[in-house]
């Protein structure tokens, strides 16, 4: 997959580009609708005979239209979304950073410079896709202004258990920590990246060593808590439990650095400095304050028990 970063305004033309089926969206999370309208434009592209195409956008468009310093977390931060979009047999990949001065294009301006002159022939993008200023253009006007240049697919929305799956549903249910539901709206687990840094070390004196988890990006935080997880080290998966939050046994209650750390199941190798992904997987508990080590260590062997019991039925 070819990834071209666009910075408006932009010079290319169509002869820059062979045809394009493109599919049109933010798409954080890369769910199951983005991948049914990502899926609509690589098929259409097989039938015309065109190259298939996605065009995303960089930041998140309210952090330009948004509140003042917003900050905004991801489901699925920029390189994840490039990664899951060549999962998808993608040839081209437009990555349009979003300024103030592309948000205010007007709907005929967004076509003209950013779908007919790629050399788009044809567009899917789900049913509430909207461009330009205020987001004026959407599905219905998109005939009007392609000029006859190319023609266009609406995909419509898509549901699970009745509920519209969107990026909101998702964000909501990692909020509850409600990961299963989560991962039927992903179709794949929640995942984070990061790399392992070095801890206070408590876990290792009280029998249960973990790995600190520094994120590499911005990603949407989970529920604080403990959940069973699978953790991607040095090229192989291995199931663990994970504390997400502030350790409030052994830090100050005013002390709000977050942490994740990682207690994996039969593994004793040193791995600091290792690139990790954690896959989240089920809540277990909300995190607490114990009175003392030993209720600590009785808790924690509870909640390991919890998890191999989870993974066991899961990987049966």
């Amino acid at each position: 997959m070819k990834v071209i970063t666009v910075h408006h305004p932009h010079t290319f033309s169509p002869e820059d580009f062979p045809p394009l089926s493109m599919a049109l969206g933010y798409f954080d999370g890369v769910h199951k609708g983005h991948q049914r309208v990502i899926g609509t434009a690589v098929s259409e592209a097989e039938k015309r005979s065109l190259k298939s195409a996605v065009m995303t956008f960089d930041p998140h468009p309210s952090v330009v239209l948004g509140q003042k310093h917003k900050h905004v977390r991801y489901i699925t931060p920029l390189q994840d979304k490039i990664e899951l979009i060549e999962n998808l047999k993608v040839d081209y990949l437009f990555i349009v950073r979003f300024t103030s001065d592309f948000a205010n294009l007007l709907p005929q301006e967004y076509v003209d410079q950013y779908i007919i002159n790629l050399n788009v022939k044809h567009v899917s993008a789900g049913f509430d896709f909207t461009y330009g200023k205020l987001g004026k253009g959407n599905m219905e006007t998109l005939p009007f202004h392609s000029r006859n240049e190319f023609n266009h697919t609406t995909v419509k929305k898509l549901a699970e258990s009745e509920e519209k799956i969107s990026s909101s549903a998702i964000r909501q249910s990692l909020s509850e920590g409600a990961a299963s539901k989560a991962e039927r709206l992903l179709g794949r687990f929640y995942t984070t990246s990061g790399t392992v840094i070095h801890g206070d070390k408590r876990g290792r004196k009280i029998g249960f060593p973990t790995a600190n988890i520094e994120l590499s990006d911005d990603y949407i935080i989970p529920k604080i808590g403990v959940y069973a997880v699978r953790i991607y080290v040095q090229n192989k998966w291995h199931n663990g439990v994970a504390n997400l939050g502030y350790k409030p046994t052994f830090n100050n209650p005013d002390d709000k650095a977050l942490s994740i750390e990682v207690h994996i199941f039969n593994y004793d190798s040193s791995i600091y400095g290792e690139e990790v992904k954690v896959e989240w997987h089920k809540y277990i508990r909300s995190e607490q304050k114990f009175n003392g080590i030993e209720q600590l260590i009785a808790q924690i062997e509870k909640d390991k028990h919890q998890a191999i019991e989870y993974f066991q039925k899961i990987f049966v």
